[in-house]
């Protein structure tokens, strides 16, 4: 019997299951107040099956707060509030707000007044030096959260969550890397701790002794001179005795080195922080981080690690989950593949967040008038990459007969390259998911059927589709850089699909998320293997030292080299850095602003600050960006009436841009 889906509770709140939808920034409440798109978001989302929803964060003052995060600072927002909550209650879920307060981490230019904390020590996230808290400004605050709380209360919600992990303002005041006072809220754990006890005790007197409340913790820091998990158990089993429901154990703070939500990270990696926490505490432990499988949830929950699971990108992701979940359906599941391109990415910008894999995820609201066509075509789609098949999907699932032609024997198109880097492979899981999806809905994928003009217009003519869509993706460039007679190259497409020798001297002309990725695949040949890493750990067999060297010190000396300045700079802001740091980890040779002049047998003639050199090389790899594959569509144009382009066969860009084009274009058909 799933323990996943059985029903439990954090105090007085019973829960149909034990999935938590945990706090997602969203930015769909440019001026703090609950719309339609909120609202219809989370309805989605309960509806879904999930047990209990945080919305988070909700801010308890204007000093603290973030873009487009919904407030708790005034009585004027309870109307809106007590509509999101009746919307998730009404399909049979529960929720409640996450109390958030930014600290350092706020910027001034988004709440038009400097940030606060409890030391003025600069925030490496804002680049701001924040003003340091007198005692009375630090019981304003207090009875801001105590405020925010019977707002909640008013509001309808279920109870509420208190953050105090990722760096913000709690966590500043736990850490001694952010609280360097002399008074009472400074000094040992146990004087750093009071803010945060304050905070919780004055809460609960607010609220009374039935009403849930849940903190959120950092199972670990993850910072230097931080705390470990030794630390946050004393914290949670202070907690407990405050009088706290249940602890939400997240990873690090924003400002870590160690990556945290990113593809690269294993998933379930950070389940052990909740178990170390469930070891010293009696009430409910929701495990959280990169947990995006019912299937992970639940060998979690059998384990004993944890008591609840918390999900936020996977339900962003597919907000039917849960239900698939449970009714036998699981390989139909739009899984999250932790690229952050819509979530993350979106955020730094200051953009409402979106999804890669789900292009409805905070259009609920818009499309929700948008239903089965009222003429359904015969659609003939070329090609079955991630465009060809979401717009398939679509369509077919309003209404419409669809076929796709693929030239190869597979589906997926450039997923598979995408997914051969190290760490990250799951964007197959997102060519999984459409190929299932397609399957299940009746698509018909005729697999080695290569599109003419001739075949294509004939099966047109001959009345068998009514609309074509061209599919047909991209190809790789090749530079105009002269190349010795008899030197050859290979293209950064083939090596990331397995294809061709490689040497010890490698050169990847490209710095760009291509390159990167080729350079980081070949980083690692010659490097120790998962099995014989934990063999020899086990084993005592090396030092740490020699242990982190055998990981990272490969067999192939690799180059990278980009014509313009910065490497990697068309991967998003929230994978870059990490990407960045294991090309240095790894030894990868990196030089921006040098030009390739030229190839030849010994090497590769480049320019840089005006001065030339050769760089040796047996192996060179061009990865310099790619060309729309369009050919078929220019020769259709004019002889066939419904005609459309869509993803990389239209313009190169992201798997997001694809997939949200392809979309758009199958509910305007």
């Amino acid at each position: 019997m799933s323990i996943l889906f059985s029903p439990a509770q954090i105090g007085s709140l019973q829960l149909r299951n034990r999935l938590v939808m945990t706090p997602i920034h969203l930015g769909y409440s440019p001026k703090g107040e609950v719309n339609d798109q909120l609202i219809e978001f989370y309805r989605a989302r309960a509806r879904g099956g999930v047990g209990l929803i945080i919305v988070g964060g909700c801010g308890i003052d204007r000093i603290g707060n973030a873009f487009g995060m919904t407030q708790l600072d005034d009585d004027r927002f309870i109307p809106g509030l007590r509509r999101l909550v009746d919307a998730v209650h009404e399909e049979g879920a529960k929720i409640v707000p996450q109390l958030y307060q930014a600290g350092r981490y706020a910027h001034s230019a988004l709440t038009g007044q400097p940030s606060v904390a409890p030391s003025p020590i600069a925030s490496r996230l804002t680049g701001q030096t924040p003003e340091e808290l007198t005692e009375g400004k630090i019981v304003e605050i207090i009875a801001s959260f105590v405020s925010a709380a019977k707002r909640s209360q008013a509001a309808g919600f279920d109870g509420v969550e208190i953050l105090a992990s990722a760096g913000y303002l709690i966590s500043q005041f736990l850490s001694p890397v952010t609280n360097q006072r002399t008074d009472r809220y400074g000094g040992d754990l146990e004087a750093r701790m009071t803010f945060g006890l304050e905070v919780v005790e004055a809460v609960r007197e607010a609220v009374g002794p039935d009403y849930p409340i849940i903190v959120r913790v950092a199972g670990n820091d993850f910072v230097p001179g931080s705390h470990t998990n030794t630390e946050s158990r004393a914290f949670c089993q202070a907690l407990e005795k405050a009088g706290v429901n249940a602890i939400n154990v997240t990873g690090g703070w924003h400002e870590t080195p160690v990556p945290q939500l990113t593809m690269n990270v294993p998933p379930g990696a950070y389940t052990y922080l909740a178990s170390g926490i469930k070891q010293v505490v009696s009430i409910p432990v929701i495990a959280c981080n990169r947990i995006n499988t019912p299937d992970l949830a639940e060998e979690i929950l059998q384990e004993g690690k944890a008591d609840f699971i918390g999900m936020a990108r996977p339900l962003l992701a597919d907000p039917e989950l849960p239900n698939k979940a449970m009714n036998g359906h699981s390989e139909l599941i739009r899984q999250c593949i932790g690229c952050n391109q819509g979530c993350l990415d979106y955020v730094f910008r200051l953009k409402p967040t979106s999804c890669l894999v789900n292009a409805e995820a905070g259009r609920e609201a818009e499309l929700a008038s948008s239903g089965p066509t009222k003429e359904s075509q015969r659609i003939l789609v070329i090609g079955a990459g991630p465009a060809g098949m979401e717009f398939a999907r679509v369509a077919t699932a309003r209404g419409h007969q669809v076929t796709i032609w693929e030239e190869n024997e597979q589906s997926g198109g450039q997923l598979k390259l995408a997914a051969s880097p190290p760490g990250r492979q799951d964007f197959l899981n997102l060519g999984t998911y459409l190929a299932n999806a397609c399957l299940e809905l009746g698509v018909t994928i005729e697999y080695n059927v290569k599109a003419t003009p001739e075949n294509v217009l004939t099966s047109v003519q001959e009345g068998k589709f009514t609309r074509v869509v061209i599919a047909t993706g991209a190809r790789p460039i090749s530079p105009p850089i002269p190349i010795e007679a008899g030197v050859e190259t290979l293209q950064a497409w083939d090596v990331l699909l397995g294809c061709g020798k490689i040497g010890k001297n490698v050169i990847v002309v490209g710095g760009g998320a291509v390159g990167v990725d080729t350079a980081l695949l070949l980083a690692e040949c010659g490097t120790l293997d998962n099995d014989t890493l934990r063999f020899l750990m086990l084993q005592h067999a090396e030092t740490d030292k020699e242990l982190y060297r055998l990981l990272t010190q490969g067999s192939k000396k690799i180059t990278v080299l980009e014509m313009d300045k910065g490497i990697g700079r068309d991967i998003g802001p929230s994978t870059r850095w990490s990407m960045l740091a294991d090309l240095k980890r790894y030894k990868v040779n990196c030089q921006d602003q040098t030009k390739v002049l030229e190839v030849r047998a010994d090497g590769v003639l480049v320019e840089n600050e005006g001065a030339q050199k050769i760089i040796p090389a047996d192996t060179v790899i061009l990865a310099v960006g790619s060309r729309s594959n369009n050919e078929l569509y220019l020769a259709l144009q004019g002889k066939i009436d419904s005609l459309s382009i869509i993803g990389d066969a239209a313009k190169p860009r992201k798997v997001l841009d694809a997939i949200h084009e392809a979309y758009a274009e199958a509910i305007r058909v």
